[in-house]
């Protein structure tokens, strides 16, 4: 069955662009007769906070969305994605990375020509890991991509793509080839949450059932890594919807971090559920 989903981050209230993006996998489910599933993505403990996730909700609700219940909370489930990453670990293809994150966009901003070479950085050598276990230093488990490669094979490594029925920035569609290595060796567990965005995001859509993952062309790019660790772990490849990205009036996209008018700020201006539809091109809820 068609199941899709939206999975805000509550670090904040939502937006146009939220708006935007959950009106677009709900109305999708609904012409399909499919499932909507919504989930909260609150992995960073940081910025996360309740009230905001109960604002999603209640702005979702305004919008007449409705979805499965219950809402999974990827916070509740911190031992799922333990279980994955010690899965990964075994197989020999995680390693301990104690650079920082400062450290890696440092070394690639000083490598010749921008390679991205400089995001591979690869295990540190046996002693000098051990010292730094030794001492306590944090560190975060990367995904070798050589190793990854080893495990797949050429044959699967260079076969490696996914649909995409919307387009990407540059108007990208239909199959696209994965590039594997565009992303360097990706984090996939932090010292702070445990787990990574990538890792946390396949597994949930794997584990949930679905099947078309509908979300803005900023995160196009995610995909060939997301679908590397599908293939990894065995895991179904959905189809891919990427759609543009809702702007302002001054032409820049709606954002969190550049203080975007929320939905909760326009309904206290006056505006109705209805209206707001409207003017985001969908019909009347239900």
């Amino acid at each position: 069955m068609f199941a899709t989903r939206f999975a805000p981050s509550p670090t904040g209230r939502l937006h146009k662009g939220h708006a935007f993006s959950a009106l677009t996998a709900w109305t999708a489910a609904k012409a399909a007769g499919g499932r909507f599933v919504l989930r909260i993505e609150d992995i960073d403990p940081t910025r996360c906070r309740p009230e905001y996730e109960a604002g999603i909700l209640e702005d979702l609700a305004w919008l007449g969305l409705d979805w499965e219940t219950p809402v999974r909370r990827q916070s509740d489930h911190l031992d799922d994605y333990a279980a994955v990453i010690e899965n990964l670990r075994a197989r020999g293809l995680l390693y301990r990375c104690f650079r920082t994150r400062k450290q890696i966009l440092s070394a690639i901003g000083e490598a010749p020509h921008g390679t991205m070479e400089a995001a591979r950085p690869g295990p540190h050598s046996a002693d000098e890991e051990a010292h730094l276990l030794a001492s306590g230093a944090p560190f975060a488990w990367r995904l070798s991509l050589d190793w990854a490669r080893e495990a797949l094979g050429e044959a699967t490594w260079n076969d490696l793509s996914f649909v995409e029925q919307g387009e990407g920035p540059n108007g990208e569609t239909g199959v696209i080839a994965v590039d594997p290595e565009a992303a360097g060796d990706v984090v996939l567990a932090r010292k702070d949450t445990g787990v990574a965005y990538h890792l946390a995001v396949t597994h949930d859509d794997s584990l949930q059932g679905v099947t078309h993952v509908i979300r803005g062309q900023d995160l196009f790019e995610a995909t060939h890594v997301q679908r590397l660790i599908q293939t990894l772990m065995g895991w179904p490849a959905p189809t891919y919807r990427h759609h543009t990205l809702l702007t302002g009036p001054d032409g820049r996209r709606y954002a969190k971090r550049d203080r975007s008018i929320t939905l909760v700020e326009l309904r206290a201006g006056g505006l109705t559920a209805e209206g707001l539809r409207a003017e985001l091109g969908f019909s009347s809820a239900g």
